[in-house]
Parts: structure tokens; sequence; C-alpha cells
């Protein structure tokens, strides 16, 4: 849990000093853990993650590693906060909301849309990446080629997601929704063949195509036809929080630290990557 003692001593830090120096965040492809970015001290967060989307957030022998954990470990450096002084915190989709209300996270960095009904209970930052909502199939299946060739299958999505949400809304009635915890779970029921595809963003998407547990086996339909725009969400109303996010995630951006964890994780599955938004 974010424990009141953890927060006291983050705001201690903000109020002291201001973190300087820059330092290359992604992790290598070693295995090594993202730079500190001269982040020194006993400050310490609690930051939630997805464990089971490769190339973004996942869960390996040594930790965490992905572009959202590249992203995470950078804002952290810059809050003041090491690498080491990161408790990283497992979350399935449904629990990234509660998870920041009940205090039990300082952060989720996770794939995290921003919507107008979520802004009603967290803040976010601005958006760090824009994905764009697709399918995942088996690869030799022709019969699904978009949304609308869905009729009379049946399709998984991660419950409390806005993938979930917006084939609900939009393609009620035509399709089986079948809701999962989490997206690996979707993602082994469409091997095995319970479901005839998964929706959600292309950029998990592609990590799980190219995962060698579905190369090969599964394929991304590549015909995106919804915006999903990520965001850091912290505690509804911490103003000063958001600010100091929003200048670390300008800060990623800018040095060339964004696109150097997108090469290294996300780059290596074909997805052709985005330029990143801009913060201003």
């Amino acid at each position: 849990m974010a424990s009141s003692t953890i927060r006291r001593t983050l705001s201690a830090f903000f109020a002291a000093a201001v973190v300087a120096g820059l330092a290359a965040c992604s992790s290598g492809a070693d295995g090594s853990p993202p730079g500190d970015n001269g982040a020194t001290g006993d400050a310490k967060i609690t930051i939630g993650v997805a464990s089971d989307e490769p190339g973004v957030s996942e869960k390996v022998d040594g930790g965490y590693q992905g572009f959202d954990v590249d992203t995470a470990a950078f804002v952290a450096g810059k809050l003041g906060v090491p690498t080491k002084n990161i408790t990283w915190k497992p979350l399935d989709q449904a629990e990234r909301v509660t998870a920041l209300e009940k205090g039990e996270v300082d952060l989720v960095v996770s794939t995290f849309s921003i919507t107008p009904d979520r802004e009603q209970k967290v803040s976010f930052s601005k958006p760090y990446f824009v994905a764009h909502q697709d399918l995942l199939i088996r690869r030799n299946d022709d019969t699904i080629v978009s949304p609308q060739t869905l009729d009379g299958k049946t399709l998984c999505a991660a419950s409390g997601t806005t993938s979930a949400d917006y084939v609900t809304a939009n393609y009620k009635g035509k399709i089986t929704l079948r809701e999962a915890p989490t997206w690996s779970e979707c993602v082994r029921s469409l091997a095995n063949g319970d479901v005839d595809a998964v929706s959600t963003d292309d950029l998990i998407l592609a990590g799980f195509a190219a995962d060698p547990k579905y190369n090969g086996v599964l394929r991304v339909i590549g015909k995106g036809f919804n915006d999903e725009t990520y965001g850091i969400g912290i505690k509804k109303g911490d103003t000063a929080t958001v600010d100091k996010v929003n200048a670390a995630l300008k800060e990623y951006i800018d040095s060339g630290a964004w696109k150097r964890s997108l090469d290294t994780w996300v780059a290596p599955s074909g997805y052709k990557l985005p330029s990143p938004p801009n913060i201003g």
C-alpha cells in the first residue's frame, strides 16, 4: 500500500529540492534496470503496472520490463525516487482506478486510457502515447477483417477497459463478448480456439503477436478503429504531482528516451512507431 509515510517522504523531497540530471531510462536488452535520472536519497514510491503485456509491461525473473516500465522509472527518477526504491504493484485492468482511490499506489502507468468517466475519479497526466484499438486473430482466419465482420463471433476483452466498453456500446447484439481479468488470459483463449478475436490497443496486441509463444500463430488486423490516449494515473486532485509528472514526461520525450524505449521493446514486433505527443 502507498502509505502516508511514502507520501510524506515525497512531499518533503519536492519541497526541498529540484532534481537535476538526465540519464537514459530504457532497460537494456540484457535486462539491466532503467537509469535513475540523477535521483538519490531514500524517497520511495509505489507504481501500479500491468504484469502480462509483452513489450509494454511484463513481469520477468529480474522484475518488470517494457515501455510502460521505462516510462514509470523515468518519471520516478524525476520525482527523486531511484529505481531501487520503486515498489511495482501488478494490477488487473479493472483495479487501476480503485487502487488510486484507496491509496494502494501513488501512480498508475499501465496503458491507462484517459476518458471523461475516469477523470471523474482520478487525475491524469498529459498523454504520453496514442494507440488505436484493433483486433488480434488467429493467423489463418480470413473471416475477420474489421469490427464489422465480427457478427456471430466471440470476442474477448479485459474487464474494466475502454476496449470492452467500446465494443459493448457499438456492436452489442452482433457479437458475444467474453471478459477476462487480464489480456494474457484473452490471448490464451484465442490461441486455444475458445474465442475468435481479442480487441484492445494495437500496441498491446503487437506485443502479444511478437511473443515467441504466439509468433506465427496470431496476427493483428492492422486497421485501428478507435483512439486510445494513455496518461499516468494520479490520485484525484493532486495537482502538484500532476504538474511534476507532466514536466518529467516532457523531458522523457524531448531527451529521446521515449523513442529509445519504444525502439527497444516495441519496434522489433514490426509495430509502426507513432510520433510522440506534444507535451507543451
